[in-house]
Order: C-alpha cells, then structure tokens, then sequence
C-alpha cells in the first residue's frame, strides 16, 4: 500500500466520522428546531425546561427512548419486526457521504505515524466522503431504498393500519420517485454531467440552475416533500385514519429510528436541492471561493450550512401552514400532473438548448441560461396561472348538470 494511498485512506475515514457526527447531532437538533418552529407559528411556548433554552431536550428524549421498554406484538414477525427501522434508517444515513459540503481543501500533507508508517497527501481534497462520478444518481438510487423498511415495518408488525401505512408509501414513494427523476434530466442536459462537483462548476460559469430550470427544481422540491413523508403528503401516516400508521406498533428507540430517518432524509434532500439549483457551497457574486484555500473552505462550508438551513424551515414552516391531502389527490398530483408535467419540460428543454446552441449559435453558458431563464418566466406563468389546477387536482366524481335540491322536509323553513 503506497503512502499516497494510506493518505486517502485516513482523510476519508475522518471526514467520514466528522460528516456523520455532524449529521446525527443535527438530527437530534432538528427534532428540537421542529418543535421551537411549530411553537411560534402557534404563538406557544416550545421546549425550554431542559437546558438554557431547551437546548437538552433532544439528549433527554434521547435517553427516554433507550431506557424505555421494548415492546413486540405477539403475532409479529419478529426478525422482519427488528430490521424494519435499520432498513430505514442505513439508506437516510447513507446519502449524506456523497454531498459536497465546501469547496475542495487543498492538502500538502505528508508524516510517519504509529502502527501506520509513512503516510502523504498532495491536492485538492473533496469535501464529500465520497465523491461518486454517478453523482446524483447514487443518491436516487440509495434513497429509493429507504420505502422498503416502511413497507416491512407495516406488513410484520401484523396489524391492518400498519400495513396500509406501508402500502400507502410505496405506492407514494414509487408515485414521486419517477417525477423526481425526470426532473433531474434537464439538469443532466444543461450541466452535461452527473457528478456535483461538475454540476456546481456548470452554475459556477453561468448562473445557479433554479433560474434556467425553475419548473424542475420546483417538481424537485414538491417530489422531496412526498417521498420525505412531510406534510402535506403525509398519508402513510395519517394519524386520524390509521391511527400512526406504519409505526404504530414500534415503542422506544425502534420507533426514534422512522423520525431519525425522516429528518435525516429531509436534510438530504435539502443538501441535493441547494447543491443541483442554487449552486451548492458557490457563493454568488464573487469568483474568491473558487481560489482554493482553508478559509475558502470554511466560508463555503457556511454559506452551505445557510442554504440547507434556509431549505429545512421551509420543510417545517409547509408542515405547520398547510393540511394533508386526500389520498386520491396525493396520487391523482403525481400521476396526472407532476409527471407529465416533467416530460413536457423535459422536451421543451431539449427543444430549446438544440435551438440555441444549433440554430442560434449560442454556446456561452451565461447566455444561454439568460434565454432559458425567459423560457421559464413564460413557462411559469402557464403552469401556475392558466392551467385550471382545481379540475386537475379535484381527485372525487364531478357529477355533469346542476346540483338537484329537494323540497323542503316538514317542519323546516321555505
């Protein structure tokens, strides 16, 4: 094993336990977050006995659901039972090593360390534990995983409003999964790559991608509230018709692992959707960030706390605004509207970018995204305020004719 490469080896094994530290305090912090945002949109007090503000909330739940009893229905399965949350919880886990948090850290790196020997490092190091040449590909794919945990959890806990919640997200997740990916076409054309790094380079020399494609990346960020379960695509857990749905039967920190999941997954698909249309870690307006350096590093590595943070408040700000949809609607958005929705963009991108670049002879990427960002606005103003989204999203029987009255009952008013 050659020096250089004891040198990658133990770089990525710490930004791999600094990543996931990270991640699951700020798990454990959202769940916090989540109740101080609710709290003031209800105009309530949140948390604020344990710790200076009720910052020690999240380790004093953290230590009830481990000392809580475990309970286990007696006609469950209980290997299927047990791996449920795991299954849930590895593939959340998972997708933040493949996020660029901050621009590249250049390294000149080299030393004898114990039980190691010479180790050396020389270069820009990414800042994701892993950087894929898939990309955001990886990130479909892993995530796509995560349905089946939900899915076990609901048919081995042996009980019918546990099954329907896990029926109701696969067939959920299943429904905004294809629009979530056709979304990410048009991105594939403009940016001619998979991989962030490139895709971020590509919003670097032009502007950030939600211009150019805003009807993607709102497609995105409706598709990422559904297959996140947050309101107001929270069906598979509909308190008020399945009781708590897939996790009904779950109690301690079995039952911590599905919200453990949801926020961790919120995060990522926070982290994916700053990074794919506003620019990831770039900060706009000056090319500085771009020099390599560890002040750049920390600079972007902040600006990108800023965005994601910006992304999961408008996660919880939905949830305490809006009301779930009937299920009918949630399905009857994602097959009638969302996914041709995406189709017809994505041919009417294709159709444009062929247009500017064959036709027009328009290959200078700020100009060209100029032309599509005109598209958009005109796009834009299609979709949200000519098409009659009420008949489209109406989900029940619209009986033809006017509504018959009766005659009035005995004993009620003319």
């Amino acid at each position: 094993m050659t020096p250089e490469f004891k040198g990658f080896l133990l770089l990525s094994i710490l930004k791999m336990l600094f990543v996931f530290t990270v991640v699951m305090i700020g798990v454990a912090l959202l769940t916090l977050m989540e109740r101080k945002v609710s709290a003031w949109m209800q105009n309530r007090h949140g948390p604020n006995r344990v710790g200076w503000a009720g910052l020690l909330q999240p380790a004093a739940d953290g230590i009830k659901n481990i000392v809580k009893e475990e309970t286990y229905p007696s006609e469950a399965n209980k290997w299927l039972f047990f791996l449920a949350p795991a299954m849930a919880f590895i593939p959340a886990l998972l997708l933040s090593a493949v996020i660029p948090w901050a621009a590249p850290l250049p390294v000149s790196w080299e030393a004898n360390l114990p039980l190691i020997g010479r180790v050396s490092y020389h270069g820009p190091l990414s800042m994701a534990v892993l950087d894929l040449p898939v990309g955001f590909l990886f990130v479909l794919a892993i995530s796509s995983l995560g349905v089946y945990g939900i899915a076990l959890a609901g048919w081995a806990s042996n009980n019918k409003y546990s099954l329907l919640g896990g029926l109701r997200s696969s067939a959920q997740m299943i429904s905004y999964e294809v629009a979530m990916g056709m979304s990410l076409v048009p991105v594939l054309l403009l940016s001619g790559n998979v991989t962030f790094a490139k895709i971020i380079e590509a919003q670097q020399g032009g502007l950030w991608f939600v211009l150019p494609l805003f009807l993607s990346c709102f497609i995105f960020l409706v598709a990422g509230f559904a297959e996140t379960n947050r309101l107001p695509f929270d069906l598979p857990e509909a308190e008020s018709e399945l009781i708590a749905g897939y996790h009904t039967e779950y109690s301690a920190m079995k039952f911590s692992m599905f919200p453990i999941s949801e926020y961790s997954n919120m995060a990522t698909v926070s982290a994916m959707l700053v990074t794919l249309f506003f620019g990831g870690w770039d900060i706009p307006g000056i090319h500085w960030d771009e020099q390599g350096g560890i002040l750049q590093t920390l600079a972007t590595a902040g600006f990108m706390f800023l965005k994601v943070f910006f992304f999961l408040f408008l996660f919880m700000w939905i949830r305490w605004t809006l009301p779930r949809f009937r299920y009918d609607q949630l399905m009857a958005l994602g097959w009638k509207v969302m996914l041709p929705l995406a189709l017809v963009y994505i041919m009417v991108t294709t159709l444009a970018i062929w247009g500017v670049e064959q036709l027009a002879g328009i290959t200078a990427p700020r100009p060209k995204m100029l032309i599509l960002f005109g598209l958009n606005l005109v796009l834009g103003y299609l979709v949200f305020f000519v098409l009659d989204r009420g008949l489209i999203l109406s989900g029940s029987y619209r009986a033809g004719g006017p509504a018959k009255t009766g005659a009035p009952r005995a004993g009620m008013a003319a």
